[in-house]
């Protein structure tokens, strides 16, 4: 087996060490940012659904700001989103490169993706369960939380799953930018070097990855339906 492993992948064995290291950068990368966007996400998409026409908390203001500044963040393409974000990453984390400048850049284009997923899976939960509490006298706070919130848990948890896999692929593009993770390892070696084994090696555990989120988000989706 070992033998075989080394006839697929010849370059392993000498950069097996930043193979791993550049596994962790993507963990590091997709577990900070992925953090980071759920809670703004899932903040703005709920605002967006309370502040709309006819929402508990109607307002035109801010719901037209926020919905058209998440139209203008998604229609940015992520590579030239990272770019311009380069000065608020080191601002914010004292750098624009690496593992810790990639993670602002991440947020900016996961968290608007994110928002408009939740938006979507609130707007499902039955009208009449919203109008059954306010009729029982709940506040606003209530309905989000016992209401929108808690009958979306499954809606919820498909779209964090393909949020995650979306995730994951942009941690590999921040690698063209130099943020580290498997991205910037498979063009170092992969393409810069022509060494094609770690660029499907790192293929390799890139799907890994996104089958485990899959099957976590499958997992969750079954046992919060009912």
């Amino acid at each position: 087996m070992v033998e075989l492993l080394i006839q697929i992948f010849p370059n392993l064995a000498k950069l097996g060490d930043e193979f791993v290291e550049a596994i962790g950068d993507t963990l590091q990368m997709i577990l900070f940012s992925g953090a980071a966007s759920f809670i703004l996400g899932t903040f703005f998409g709920v605002v967006l659904i309370v502040t709309r026409k006819n929402g508990i908390l109607q307002n035109r203001l801010i719901y037209n700001v926020l919905d058209k500044a998440i139209n203008v963040i998604r229609s940015i393409p992520y590579l030239i989103l990272m770019m311009m974000i380069i000065p608020l990453s080191r601002i914010l984390m004292g750098t624009g490169i690496g593992v810790k400048g990639a993670i602002v850049p991440l947020v900016f284009g996961t968290v608007p993706f994110f928002a408009r997923q939740i938006e979507t899976a609130i707007a499902e939960v039955d009208k009449g369960l919203i109008e059954a509490s306010q009729a029982m006298g709940s506040s606003p706070w209530e309905i989000i939380f016992r209401v929108y919130l808690k009958e979306s848990i499954p809606s919820i948890a498909r779209v964090t799953m393909v949020t995650a896999v979306n995730l994951v692929g942009l941690t590999a593009m921040a690698g063209a930018l130099g943020s580290g993770g498997l991205g910037d390892f498979a063009i170092r070696y992969g393409y810069q070097r022509n060494m094609t084994d770690m660029t499907y090696a790192s293929v390799i555990v890139i799907l890994i990855m996104v089958s485990i989120i899959q099957m976590i988000g499958n997992l969750i989706i079954r046992k919060t339906s009912h």
